[in-house]
């Protein structure tokens, strides 16, 4: 069964969009992991903590939610402890029953992407497959070079990407929105050319966009161009978006996105004093959930 499937019936099976990003920010984990960030503990140590931390937030996700996004930036950081942890999480998820969405927003020449599609996705022989992701972030600025490796992997089996269109941070219009039609405008453009040879059975592509949900406006747009492309919207809970504004990212009765939550969601125990940091993470999914969840089968957006 190709990603998009996958996805599609994940989302089915669980009844909402939501998507939880594992963004381990050290500075930012409860006190019972603060040797994460104690100065004095060793990289194998904070990552230990790290990967104690995770997999909690694991434990409230599974059976909730279809998916997970690791961030590997903060696994990097930590070495080769980091890369274990990496691999610990990835398979603990997948044990979970949750698609995992490697955001690693690789992107180089076509060798090195190559390379970058190989142990993100594939894997080399002998590696263990429950510890690769099922899709991830790729930036598209190299050009198709950069991008087909990715395609030609899940093309051979059952792995997706989401190439990143129209980014939520505040220095994205440097570069995406300018030209006519504009940087993200060509590159939706081109992910529709690099979807349609891998379109499931549910009608949509294993090859998804990165749309911010901070700009409603454009990501109407944007859905609206990119009919059989699932995206993949940051931006939601701490960023700012609420669910009228991710709503624009969805095609009739819901479907064809995934919303993203991290800090608003690991860390919401920041904002409930007295609360177990676990509690309050459950009850910042279970609110999320509510929210997102009643649109799946309504109409909602463009389709």
């Amino acid at each position: 069964m190709i990603y998009a499937d996958r996805l599609e019936a994940a989302v089915r099976r669980t009844g909402n969009p939501c998507l939880v990003g594992l963004d381990p920010h050290l500075e930012l984990l409860p006190p019972e992991f603060a040797a994460a960030r104690d100065p004095a503990a060793s990289r194998a140590e904070r990552a230990a903590a790290v990967t104690s931390f995770l997999l909690e937030v694991i434990d409230v996700a599974a059976g909730r939610v279809p998916a997970v996004k690791p961030q590997s930036a903060f696994f990097e950081l930590l070495g080769p402890a980091g890369a274990q942890a990496w691999e610990t999480v990835v398979e603990a998820a997948h044990a979970a029953g949750l698609l995992v969405i490697g955001d690693v927003k690789r992107s180089d020449i076509g060798s090195t992407a190559a390379a970058y599609a190989t142990a993100f996705l594939e894997g080399l022989p002998g590696s263990n497959p429950s510890a690769l992701c099922d899709a991830v972030t790729v930036n598209p600025l190299l050009g198709s070079e950069s991008i087909q490796p990715f395609l030609d992997v899940c093309a051979r089996g059952e792995k997706g990407l989401y190439v990143l269109v129209r980014t939520s941070n505040p220095g994205s219009d440097e570069f995406q929105a300018q030209g006519s039609p504009s940087l993200s405008e060509r590159i939706a453009d081109a992910v529709v050319r690099w979807g349609e040879p891998l379109v499931g059975e549910c009608g949509m592509s294993s090859v998804g966009a990165v749309v911010g949900a901070t700009l409603p406006g454009e990501l109407a747009e944007l859905r609206a161009r990119m009919p059989r492309t699932p995206l993949l919207l940051p931006g939601y809970g701490a960023q700012g978006a609420g669910a009228a504004d991710v709503a624009h990212g969805f095609l009739d009765g819901g479907r064809g996105a995934l919303v993203n939550s991290s800090r608003a969601v690991l860390f919401a125990y920041r904002n409930r004093p007295g609360v177990p940091w676990k509690d309050a993470t459950r009850e910042a999914l279970e609110a999320m959930i509510e929210a997102l969840g009643a649109p799946l089968g309504q109409s909602t957006g463009s389709g």
